[in-house]
């Protein structure tokens, strides 16, 4: 068995999880049940495994991360942020390109953000990985949503409990003005913000481990953008140490394409897949 293990958990958060009505908590303001603003088919069974997992496999765990999407209101990605060309609000699930901002089917509300939201879609686009989407509000920094799923921190706080060690916690996203999927940098970092810059601490210490663990929401965007990074800049390479857990992790409704051309690449870099239960068995 490897010496240390590090498990990583990327975004496990109640807005990503398709949560039954049990764990849905009233709004003291209005009586109604709380709804996960972006759930993800099939999360809340992927937190209920990886979950069973850590209990599984606590005296191998050597380290566990949990990196949180961490949002404010107003954001680049969020519909509070623009306005189409008329007038009308821009609903959620909205992609915005460059060649649309210049032709004035959508602006930013505020017409002084027009420089800087043009040069950031400008600079996205010329690094091909994503096209700007406009998501519903989410992971709003202090909500019920950017809380961690209920029984993966039970379930990691034992584990902190029993071993002595503690769970690290990484946020990501609260920069404004730039997208931030992947755990490890912004998708277009902002030279005067360290937050939404290449996070060699984090990736210093994954380094460290002789074996990767991945699991997290959603396998179409945060797992795969984080990935991508960490098989690009993890300075001790052997991409072979990581293990994607792969029932521990799903798509977003409509992006199942991106999740299985990710995880093939992986592959054909080395990257490892198992199931949580092969793995857990593999660590008994």
């Amino acid at each position: 068995m490897p010496r240390s293990i590090h498990l990583l958990i990327v975004d496990p958060q109640n807005d990503f999880c398709d949560l039954p009505e049990a764990y849905l908590p009233p709004d003291p303001l209005t009586g109604r049940a709380i709804q996960p603003a972006l759930p993800v088919p099939g999360a809340h069974a992927d937190m209920l495994r990886l979950a069973r997992f850590i209990d599984a496999t606590a005296h191998a765990l050597t380290s566990i991360t949990v990196t949180l999407d961490s949002h404010h209101r107003l954001d680049i990605a969020h519909p509070t942020f623009w306005r189409a060309g008329n007038g009308d609000p821009v609903a959620p699930f909205t992609p915005i390109t460059a060649a649309q901002l210049r032709a004035g089917e959508f602006l930013p509300r505020h017409d002084d953000d027009l420089p800087r939201t043009l040069s950031y879609l400008d600079e996205l686009e010329a690094r091909g990985r994503y096209t700007l989407m406009v998501w519903p509000v989410h992971c709003e920094i202090g909500t019920w949503g950017h809380n961690v799923h209920a029984d993966l921190r039970a379930a990691y706080s034992r584990w902190e409990d029993d071993r002595q060690f503690i769970v690290r916690k990484v946020p990501k996203g609260a920069n404004p003005w730039t997208e931030h999927y992947s755990a490890l940098m912004a998708e277009v970092p902002d030279a005067d913000d360290p937050r939404s810059q290449l996070n060699r601490n984090l990736l210093d210490s994954l380094d460290r481990a002789e074996l990767i663990l991945v699991g997290g929401e959603a396998g179409s965007h945060c797992v795969k953008a984080t990935l991508e990074h960490m098989a690009e800049h993890l300075p001790g390479g052997n991409l072979s140490r990581i293990v994607l857990l792969t029932d521990c992790m799903s798509p977003v409704v409509g992006f199942a394409d991106a999740q299985a051309t990710f995880l093939q690449r992986m592959r054909d870099l080395g990257v490892q897949e198992r199931t949580s239960v092969d793995m857990a068995r593999a660590l008994s």
